[in-house]
């Protein structure tokens, strides 16, 4: 028993810990720890930070098991969320941002793990523009269409635009995504720090700045004959 790794003491004091809190306290917080006690192991794994503990066959356990918990929290989410909706109550609006939430983390790390950054970044820039664009065309299709819904969509196209030439100017783009990051945090929540602002500020504003840091970082050479090329933005 005692030789289990440092992985599993660490979860095991995390689970002794939420349930202490849930004795001590009653607080929620318990089960946030016992979550984390669960989920240690695979999630640290899949970051590549403790993979020499866990083995090939439980790599692949853990990939196929957690698509599958995936999968079956966001269909039960929907469900409710349309259970919700139909009684009238507008708590169904959570379960969208869970969804939302947990799919945009998801699309975020297929891109982030692969580890070629910069056509990483590209790749999230160019969502989170499209993203964008449609929030705004939900938004403005209400009133009708007209040249100022046009105009509004405006903005995630040219993020779009960006994207697109990021792969040729890296470091440039990336300052400027970081610019554009703060001036839309600053423009969505201005209106004030609801669960819907924020949201929206976390689902738009993490990717890109990720994106803005993944261009500073140099390209994966596949070859070792790969020589840089000194008057090259890209290096």
């Amino acid at each position: 028993m005692f030789k289990k790794d440092p992985i599993f003491w660490l979860a095991s004091g995390i689970f002794l810990l939420a349930i202490l809190l849930f004795a001590i306290t009653q607080n929620q917080l318990w089960l946030a720890f016992m979550i984390g006690s669960y989920l240690l192991r695979p999630t640290l794994a899949s970051l590549g930070v403790a993979r020499r503990y866990v083995d090939e066959r439980q790599m692949s356990i853990q990939y196929r098991s957690g698509n599958i918990g995936f999968a079956a929290m966001i269909i039960a989410s929907v469900i409710l969320a349309i259970k919700l909706s139909a009684e009238g109550n507008s708590a169904w609006e959570m379960f969208n941002i869970v969804i939302i939430v947990g799919l945009a983390a998801k699309a975020l790390f297929n891109v982030i793990l692969v580890k070629n950054y910069r056509e990483g970044a590209t790749k999230i820039i160019i969502a989170a523009g499209l993203l964008i664009t449609l929030f705004v065309a939900f938004d403005s299709v209400e009133g009708g269409l007209s040249i100022r819904t046009f105009m509004n969509l405006t903005p995630g196209l040219a993020i779009v635009g960006i994207g697109l030439l990021s792969k040729k100017f890296p470091r440039t783009i990336a300052v400027m995504i970081f610019a554009i990051t703060t001036i839309l945090m600053f423009i969505i929540l201005e209106k004030g720090l609801t669960i819907s602002q924020l949201t929206t500020a976390l689902v738009v504003g993490v990717p890109l700045i990720v994106a803005g840091a993944c261009l500073f970082k140099r390209e994966k050479t596949t070859s070792g004959n790969d020589s840089p090329n000194l008057g090259n933005e890209n290096i």
